[in-house]
This record gives structure tokens, sequence and C-alpha cells, in this order.
């Protein structure tokens, strides 16, 4: 790890302590569709990371777990094709969901609600996860059916 990489770690991880600390994620609502600015931290490798002191990027509620926990891939402004994006609109333009990156989330790392995204491009989202995923139960490998005698 270069000197630079260490001190982006070092400067996280301040942030990720105060994070952790704070009360004001009380009054953080939020629901499945809403698009958040989110601390997602500074990663390994290729995995998304947050960007600029806070170390945020956009993220999309896809499952909402709890009043704490929420699945969210996160968003980005460049233009991706693929099976493992989706094109979305978010106050008028285009935006990309990096379902490849998906991850549960606590509502502590959300910032400012940035908007919400409309149900067609919601449903779009869900069905390109379920085709990544391959999640059809009948399509999967080795499976069976229970009638067959």
């Amino acid at each position: 790890m270069d000197e630079n990489q260490q001190l982006r770690f070092e400067a996280w991880h301040k942030r990720k302590q105060i994070i952790v600390d704070r009360e004001t994620y009380r009054q953080i609502f939020f629901r499945e569709k809403d698009v958040w600015w989110c601390s997602l931290g500074l990663n390994i490798g290729t995995e998304s990371y947050g960007k600029g002191d806070w170390f945020r990027r956009p993220v999309l509620i896809l499952k909402k777990l709890s009043n704490d926990l929420c699945i969210c891939p996160p968003i980005t402004s460049k233009r991706r094709i693929g099976s493992w994006f989706a094109s979305i609109m978010i106050n008028g333009i285009e935006k990309w969901v990096m379902l490849c990156q998906i991850k549960t989330l606590h509502r502590k790392r959300f910032g400012i609600k940035i908007g919400f995204i409309s149900d067609s491009d919601f449903t779009k989202v869900k069905e390109k996860l379920e085709s990544l995923l391959e999640l059809s139960v009948k399509s999967s490998p080795g499976h069976f059916a229970l009638d067959q005698e």
C-alpha cells in the first residue's frame, strides 16, 4: 500500500468512528425506492467506494429489512452497459445502478436524501437483479419438480 492510500484509509477510519458514534441517525427514515448519499467508505480493489471528505456515494434503497438496515446497490453517473447495471432517472438525470456492488447498510451511513425513483425504474432494477442472480427457481441448476413420481 502506498503512502497516499494509507492516508486515505486513515482518513476513512476517522470518519467511520464519527459515523458510528453519532446519534442524529435517529432522525433518518428511509423507504424502498429512495436515493440517499451514503458513506460507503474506502474499499478494496474494484469495490465501489465513496468520495469526498465523507466518502459518500448515492445508493438506492432496494429492500428495507428493518428501521436500521437495508439492501442497497450504489449508483454511478458514468454510463454503464451490461447485465450488472440498470439505468434509472433521478431528478431528470440518467444514472446507473451498480447491481454487482450491492451491500447491506445501516442507516447511520446515510447523509442527505437525494430523491426517489419511479415505480417503473424500480421494477426494472429488480428485474435486472433477478436476471443477474438467476433467481428464478425453475431455471436454477439442480431444480427438480416435487410432484415427479
